[in-house]
């Protein structure tokens, strides 16, 4: 059965990309989304056999390669961890795909954009069932480069081809982390094989490593090592730059990547290696630390964005850095089960904001919107429950696992417990204002589209919409067809009741029974037991912060709706930093991209033109025009020439044969 599930969207991969031409559009569609939800029955029948039945197994394919002392298996690791991670990449998977019929049916390579998705789910899935590190990789980059390929798919717009390029290279920041990380876990172990390290923890606990002078622990090395990897897919503070702008990709691709799939790779590694992690307490204080920042970071970037997808990307970004601060305080539990709800209420922001755009004809500035409730109804209560879940509202998804992680943050014995708590309830404040805000500027007031509804002040509005071929507003908004509402009501269903159905497994009275051993914790770990009895205020704070943000939002944007402007004119510096993104973009210009542009320039052009090209291939044939050229004059035409050249070297000849030669 596992090899069915994963080879099913490589099956997919091959058949649209290799023969979608002879197929054509609309069976390359049905295959690859047929073998997608036959892929999702059955990874929720492995996830309630795994978490709910037996311990999991470690299925062997074969060896893959062998190099000297590395040997590397093709193996699936099949535990409660690879089902939660199957569950939630191939159901959202399918859902993209069925969404993708209806939202892509104007797009003329859609065969292409089906092998890509069917490639993207395939290599997710060689991660998330990898039994060792090498296979990790092989899936790890595997996603980048699928995920290149669908950012970058309307390869004619410049800004998507240079969203593309900006993925894969800040992506590339990471990996090398990633990379060095196992090379160092290698050469301590001599094994790649998770069994085979985690048996080998003692050892590297007691090992230090003599680096410029210092002696640091081995076992913090190598886990800020693989982190790297972790914040580079996983978009973490400072290496967060390519997730916003990888909304250039179709907006399924923003709900594939962005929801389930490639930016929980980073949690799902540190939660496998939690063996790892748990052996060193600096390094999940250095988790927990990023985390929160990057949770507060995202969440203030997100209060000002116009942009639709834009704000439910630094939403993403803001979500996961609660995932991390979760593991980094040892409640792994918590950290996966807000993976699992964030990908049903994510991945239904995202293709209700498609639903948007779609009615909208590819309009995304929710500034040029308002009143879209009673023209879209469906979408919009979607919309709302998925706010409602991302919020964290009571009862729904998001309450149960966001408050989880609140609470872990608070009862956790890290030095940087504080700082994480209170970045969190800040975030949440700020992640249900700016969730209302789009809610209430895109569904409720009124009409700001059509002939009429456009407004002098709108000129500076910063539009980027879904692949716009030049669509005005002349017609009326429109509710998406069948093939584009039941995915959304699918993952609406999965947004109110994932929370209170898995809640007692994932973090409750069941955690021991449902994960098995997939996750570990060590014995002097007992987050699980001391979240639950932290003071009531801490339990209410984010029911406080999530009624205060939806106040503010409704205040702003409803009841005083000049406010917003009046507030941004009167702190312009704030205001312009924040919407700035706090700059990194220009400061990274600045850093990196103009000096590497520079280095790279003065290589080019001295180093390979000067030097090596000069005193090389170009410098040889130089000197050769030179020597022909003194040659040539020597072709006059004139006999006494000739003769006077045969003398010279008859003389020549006999001088050294008389003092040289005859010896």
């Amino acid at each position: 059965m596992i090899q069915a599930i994963v080879f099913f969207p490589l099956l997919g991969f091959f058949i649209a990309g290799l023969f979608g031409r002879v197929i054509g559009a609309r069976a390359s569609e049905l295959v690859t989304t047929g073998l997608m939800l036959a892929s999702a029955v059955l990874s929720w029948i492995v996830f309630i056999q795994t978490g709910f039945g037996p311990a999991g197994k470690t299925l062997v394919l074969g060896n893959w390669f062998s190099s000297g002392n590395l040997s590397v298996d093709w193996a699936f690791r099949v535990d409660t961890l690879t089902a939660v991670m199957l569950v939630v990449v191939n159901s959202v998977s399918s859902l993209v795909h069925l969404y993708s019929i209806g939202y892509m049916h104007e797009d003329p390579s859609r065969q292409r954009f089906f092998a890509y998705l069917s490639l993207f789910t395939f290599a997710m899935l060689m991660l998330v069932t990898s039994d060792n590190l090498v296979q990790m990789f092989f899936g790890w980059e595997g996603v980048g480069l699928a995920s290149y390929l669908l950012i970058g798919f309307w390869y004619e717009k410049p800004t998507a081809v240079a969203a593309a390029m900006k993925a894969f290279i800040v992506n590339r920041v990471g990996d090398f982390g990633f990379a060095f990380g196992i090379f160092v876990v290698f050469a301590l172990t001599g094994s790649v094989s998770y069994d085979a390290i985690f048996a080998r923890i003692g050892d590297l606990s007691a090992l230090k490593l003599h680096l410029l002078g210092i002696e640091w622990d081995t076992m913090t090395i190598i886990c800020l090592l693989l982190f790297i990897g972790a914040m580079g897919k996983s978009a973490q503070f400072l290496l967060h730059t390519w997730l916003p702008d990888a909304m250039e990709g179709p907006t399924p691709v923003s709900a594939l990547i962005h929801a389930a799939t490639m930016v929980t790779a980073g949690v799902f590694m540190v939660a496998r290696l939690s063996p790892l992690f748990e052996a060193s307490p600096t390094a999940l204080t250095v988790v927990m630390v990023v985390g929160a920042t990057t949770a507060f970071f995202a969440a203030t970037v997100g209060l000002v964005q116009n942009d639709i997808k834009r704000v439910i990307a630094y939403s993403t970004c803001s979500q996961l850095g609660y995932m991390f601060v979760a593991l980094g305080s040892g409640a792994y539990g918590a950290g996966i089960f807000h993976l699992f709800t964030h990908a049903f209420f994510k991945a239904l922001l995202f293709l209700g904001a498609g639903s948007v755009i779609h009615a909208m004809h590819h309009e995304q500035d929710i500034r040029k919107m308002g009143g879209l409730f009673r023209k879209i109804p469906l979408t919009g209560a979607m919309m709302a429950i998925g706010t409602l879940a991302l919020t964290g509202f009571p009862f729904t998804a998001g309450f149960y696992s966001k408050d989880a992680i609140i609470e872990a943050a608070f009862a956790s014995h890290s030095s940087a417990q504080s700082y994480a708590f209170l970045m969190l309830v800040l975030a949440a404040g700020m992640t249900s204002f700016y969730s209302w805000r789009l809610f209430f500027l895109t569904f409720l007031g009124k009409a700001r589209w059509g002939q009429d509804a456009h407004h002098a002040d709108d000129h500076h509005a910063h539009v980027q919409g879904d692949h716009d071929h030049g669509h005005g507003h002349a017609h009326e908004p429109h509710e998406s067809p069948l093939v584009m509402t039941i995915p959304l009501i699918l993952l609406g269903l999965g947004a109110l009741v994932a929370g209170i159905v898995f809640a007692p497994a994932f973090i409750g009275e069941g955690y021991s029974e449902f994960w098995k051993g997939a996750i570990f914790t060590s014995e002097h770990n007992h987050i699980l037991h001391e979240m639950h009895d932290v003071p009531e205020w801490v339990k209410q704070s984010p029911f406080i912060m999530m009624t205060g943000g939806f106040v503010l939002a409704w205040v702003f944007y409803i009841r005083k709706p000049d406010w917003p402007r009046q507030l941004a004119a009167s702190q312009p510096m704030l205001y312009k930093f924040i919407l700035n993104k706090w700059y990194f973009d220009e400061l990274y210009e600045v850093i990196f991209v103009r000096t590497a542009k520079w280095l790279g320039r003065f290589l080019w052009k001295q180093g390979d033109g000067r030097v090596i090209d000069g005193m090389g291939p170009d410098g040889v044939s130089a000197r050769v025009l030179d020597v022909t050229g003194w040659a040539v004059r020597l072709q006059t035409g004139y006999l006494y020439h000739y003769a006077f050249a045969m003398l010279i070297g008859l003389a020549g000849f006999m001088t050294w044969y008389m003092f040289g030669g005859a010896h």
